[in-house]
């Protein structure tokens, strides 16, 4: 026992060896991963120019509306994509989407809007320091939610690599404590955390959500009805909770030029975000996007005057590893599916296999009959020989027959009962 042992372990280590001496960089770092990684660096790009936006909005000119930064979006969302869906005909047509599932997208337009509406309101209440923390809560409700909807099964690996990009976020919320940017109110710690929660909770059901519709059904359907519901539900929202802060700004061309930058970054990210969770996953992308507030952070060292720290460059080199690590090997499909297809595929060639036996056991039966007839139109024309002696011929061959048409029907109701067993 001991020598099998040790057999298998040194199995176990060459196998191993083979693989470190296989490994090929090229089917590894592949043009597909650095597409990939490339797109979600520039959707953290667009997420930078709206910070950058609103920043100055508050700082610089004292306007706080994000429901009227975000009605902007969806409005730019409704005129573009709802458009495309009533020029459609056939089932991708408005009209017949909505008759199907115009409370499922009403409800995903909800969730939207109040998840960039709370993770607002939560710097009213707890500092950036919590925000950026717990921002990554969104992460493992997405894994979830992907485990239980979409039946996707992670690896250790896949785990391995969130951990790091959790640790590259852990380190730059220590370079913000130590260059002393620990911004936002404290008034109410507890309830801005529990806000920053719920919205973190919110994106991952509308990533998610956002995931299965680009992949089964179509990413203008999902971006036309986020639009249509969207414009409808923020311009509520907007009119009861801004109405005031709306009529207090002062307009100028810079105040315009900064709700047109804010929203044609949120925009395009609502836009090509469905393209890269098609191309990879909504969990991935959310990875990727951690490094937005970094890119805002380099941003701020030369527009707002931020000091800069080493631990930034060590928060965006994990992030990106992490990223990478978690691209590398692809997620895992249900197994339970593939065999239940696998299965049901059996059944049905199964099905037409016992269909064409059956079909083919009455072709011969019918085959017999015919020649038996034939034989005996032939016996009739003919008038040689005996007459008793050919009706006795006659008799035999067509008790023969009457035989060989039971044989093939025994056999063909074998067939039709193991079949239908079988079922």
């Amino acid at each position: 026992m001991a020598d099998s042992s040790g057999d298998v372990g040194f199995g176990n280590e060459s196998g191993l060896l083979v693989r470190i001496r296989k490994f090929n960089p090229k089917e590894v770092f592949t043009w597909q991963l650095a597409k990939t990684l490339m797109m979600g660096q520039g959707l953290a790009g667009l997420i930078c120019g709206t910070a950058i936006s609103s920043q100055y909005l508050a700082t610089n000119f004292h306007v706080n509306t994000p429901m009227l930064q975000s009605f902007l979006n969806y409005a730019l969302l409704c005129t573009t994509y709802t458009t495309m869906l009533f020029c459609r005909t056939g089932d991708g047509n408005i009209l017949q989407i909505l008759r199907r599932r115009w409370w499922k997208y009403l409800l995903l337009g909800l969730v939207d809007v109040e998840a960039n509406y709370t993770v607002v309101k939560a710097y009213q209440y707890t500092t950036l320091t919590s925000v950026q923390l717990l921002d990554c809560f969104v992460i493992p409700v997405l894994m979830v939610l992907s485990w239980w909807i979409l039946k996707t099964r992670y690896r250790i690996v896949h785990y391995v690599a969130v951990c790091i990009c959790v640790l590259g976020v852990g380190a730059m919320v220590g370079a913000d404590l130590l260059a002393g940017r620990d911004q936002g109110s404290t008034s109410n710690i507890l309830l801005g955390d529990g806000l920053v929660l719920l919205s973190a909770t919110l994106y991952a059901v509308s990533n998610v959500s956002q995931e299965y519709t680009v992949k089964n059904l179509s990413r203008e359907e999902f971006l036309g009805m986020i639009g249509l519901f969207g414009t409808i539900l923020s311009s509520i929202q907007m009119l009861i909770l801004e109405r005031s802060d709306i009529s207090g700004i002062k307009w100028s061309w810079q105040v315009g030029l900064l709700f047109s930058a804010f929203a044609l970054c949120m925009y395009s990210l609502y836009s090509f975000m469905p393209i890269v969770i098609k191309l990879s996953s909504a969990t991935s992308v959310n990875l990727s996007l951690l490094t937005a507030d970094l890119f805002s952070l380099f941003c701020g060292i030369f527009l707002f005057q931020y000091n800069f720290s080493g631990l930034y460059l060590l928060s965006l080199v994990a992030i990106l590893i992490g990223f990478i690590t978690f691209n590398v090997v692809p997620a895992a499909a249900n197994p339970t599916d593939s065999s239940s297809s696998s299965s049901s595929i059996c059944a049905e060639s199964y099905c037409d296999n016992a269909a064409a036996a059956e079909k083919d056991v009455t072709r011969k039966d019918v085959a017999v009959r015919i020649s038996t007839e034939e034989e005996d139109v032939e016996d009739e024309l003919s008038g040689t020989g005996d007459k008793e002696d050919r009706w006795e011929e006659k008799g035999s061959r067509k008790r023969s027959a009457s035989g060989a048409s039971q044989g093939f029907g025994e056999e063909k109701n074998h067939l039709v009962v193991g079949w239908s067993t079988k079922l």
